[in-house]
């Protein structure tokens, strides 16, 4: 039995240098991967053969994907920019394209929709999660958390940079209905050193537009003046892009604050602070891939023969 052990010992001794040798990555300990966190290789935690195991294990959780979930496409900006920030992660994309936008519907909605799609991801394996979506995050962020055993990093509304801008004007708040109204929203707007320069205004109509593939800097003048006309001539210092999808539509709210406000009107997005943040969450956890290609694969609940196209040309833009 001890001759059988030794052997065992020997072999994933020279399995382990040999994967070593050959991804150039060394397996050390201390990764979470699905349910179960390996918390170290340290002398009398088990022979050899038991600490290959947890090691290959380990890498493993290196290898998963990092999950990326958002109503629709709009979250496929966060996931340009993880792709420029963070090229050596691999990334699963989920779009909940036939329940898309989420910012008209009811909060118990929001939140049994958002965990669906969490679901999704977590059943291909996922090592962390980031909610792209800033009205799921005011929904039920703390509840995700809760209820999945991989670190989830979520978005908010870049106001604080946004109110640090120079000027007297006002700031100005772009999101969904619900996103508005949410309390932690409105928490996040009282820590605000002045809270009464920002208004914030729900823009319904343009997650719609977005989802059907317009992007023309002139396609959503009728939607942001209906929004947007009771400004007409204010001094407006920067522009709060609220919502994902907002991100690919910069050059329309560039439009028209040029023809109907006066100031720089500086348009802000959480895009890559919560890139960032992944980052520093995937550090933190001891699950960075350091061979990674930035591979993305992208599922949808909506029809995807015709989403794919959209969603690699807008991760490509």
């Amino acid at each position: 039995m001890v001759e059988q052990q030794r052997k065992a010992d020997n072999h994933a001794g020279i399995a382990i240098v040999k994967i070593e040798a050959e991804i150039g990555v060394s397996l050390g300990s201390g990764l979470i991967f699905k349910n179960a966190r390996f918390d170290g290789d340290a002398a009398g935690s088990g022979s050899a053969a038991q600490v290959f195991l947890r090691r290959i294990n380990r890498f493993g959780a290196f290898l998963q994907e990092t999950g990326t979930a958002d109503s629709g496409l709009g979250g496929a900006s966060v996931l340009r920019e993880a792709l420029h920030l963070l090229p050596r992660e691999n990334y699963l994309y989920y779009g909940d394209n036939a329940n898309a936008p989420y910012g008209d519907r009811t909060y118990a909605d929001i939140a049994v929709l958002t965990e669906k799609s969490v679901s999704a991801m977590a059943d291909f394996g996922i090592k962390a999660a980031v909610i792209a979506c800033n009205t799921a995050t005011a929904t039920c962020i703390d509840a995700l958390r809760g209820a999945f055993p991989f670190p989830i990093v979520s978005i908010e509304p870049a106001i604080k940079p946004a109110c640090e801008t120079e000027g007297s004007g006002r700031v100005l708040m772009l999101s969904t209905a619900a996103t508005a109204s949410l309390p932690r929203y409105k928490h996040l707007l009282s820590t605000m050193k002045d809270p009464s320069r920002v208004v914030s205004v729900p823009c319904p109509g343009l997650v719609e537009r977005i989802e059907r593939g317009c992007f023309a800097a002139d396609a959503f003048d009728d939607i942001l003046e209906k929004h947007l006309s009771f400004l007409e001539g204010e001094t407006i210092d920067a522009i709060v892009m609220g919502c994902t999808h907002y991100v690919f539509i910069k050059k329309a709210f560039a439009r028209y604050a040029s023809l109907h406000f006066k100031g720089k009107a500086e348009l802000f997005d959480g895009n890559a602070a919560t890139v960032r943040q992944l980052g520093r969450v995937l550090k933190a956890n001891n699950i960075e891939n350091p061979c990674g290609s930035a591979h993305v694969e992208y599922r949808t609940s909506g029809d995807k023969a015709r989403l794919d196209p959209i969603f690699r040309s807008l991760i490509a833009r």
